[in-house]
């Protein structure tokens, strides 16, 4: 099925002006439940239910409050809300260049494609080029159902994509969380550690080789069940312990690639290797 496109606007830098359309560019792939009455099987009904009150209530008579203080509220109706939505715009205006590397990838929130729209195919290009050949990206200011977004647009895979983003203020301060600061790293734990990175770098990203293993498990469930097979329980993993001697942990981690990689190598295994082989494994989960 052809990708749908989920609305159109205009992407504007410069005395330039580029219509677009905007698609979807991931969803998630996680299964969802509905809950049922044990007893009859039915789907339930949520209720909005007041518990000063004892009553259950329609939706018509819901209005939205905003806790200033404890049990507090400042009420709104939806008209006073719509009146302070930012005008609704099509056009994606961009403010500046930057380059990739110094946007934090903890500001990325979701992930759209855009796609030229009719007579815009030239001007697309133009733009895609020029961001790839000065190695920027794009920030703009776009308003997506009432809400207006900070975007970042940049060149990939042949096209440009936009990625919506949360603002400065919504990002949480790092510097409240305990980053282990007053730990003392021993002579040598250093440069074990950069030896197993080594041991287990490739040259590139290949997300085509991870897959999510839980729901792959709950499909074959879904479908036994569907069949009326009978389930089998699966036992609780065993729990990691935790890690005691650092650079044991460190040298175990690395002799156990060694003697995954020497099969491979065409050499025999060494005695002494073959048998740490099992408390490496238990060594490398540790270290994780």
């Amino acid at each position: 099925m052809p990708p749908h496109s989920i609305g159109s606007g205009t992407l504007s830098f410069g005395l330039v002006s580029i219509p677009v359309k905007m698609y979807t560019a991931a969803t998630s792939a996680g299964l969802s439940f509905n809950l049922l009455h044990e007893k009859c099987g039915g789907r339930i009904k949520q209720q909005q239910m007041c518990p000063a009150c004892n009553e259950v209530l329609e939706r018509s008579s819901l209005v939205k409050g905003y806790e200033f203080s404890k049990d507090q509220y400042v009420r709104f109706t939806e008209e006073e809300l719509k009146t302070l939505e930012t005008e609704a715009s099509r056009m994606i205006d961009i403010a500046e260049f930057v380059p990739l590397d110094k946007v934090d990838p903890i500001y990325f929130e979701k992930t759209y494609y855009l796609g030229p729209d009719k007579g815009g195919d030239k001007a697309y290009r133009l733009l895609r080029d020029a961001m790839i050949k000065t190695g920027r990206v794009a920030l703009a200011k776009f308003v997506m159902r009432g809400k207006e977004n900070l975007v970042l647009i940049r060149a990939s895979q042949d096209g440009l994509m936009l990625h919506t983003m949360y603002f400065a203020e919504e990002i949480r301060d790092f510097g409240e969380i305990d980053k282990g600061a007053n730990a003392t790293i021993k002579s040598g734990e250093l440069e074990l550690a950069q030896r197993l990175i080594d041991e287990l770098s490739n040259t590139e990203f290949k997300p085509d080789q991870y897959h999510d293993a839980y729901r792959d498990r709950l499909l074959e469930v879904v479908e036994a069940k569907v069949e009326g097979k009978e389930i089998t329980a699966i036992g609780p993993q065993v729990q990691r312990t935790q890690v005691i001697d650092l650079m044991e942990a460190l040298k175990q981690s690395l002799e156990s690639r060694v003697s995954k990689d020497t099969p491979a190598r065409g050499k025999k295994p060494a005695v002494k290797a073959s048998r740490t082989a099992p408390a490496a494994k238990e060594s490398k989960r540790a270290s994780r």
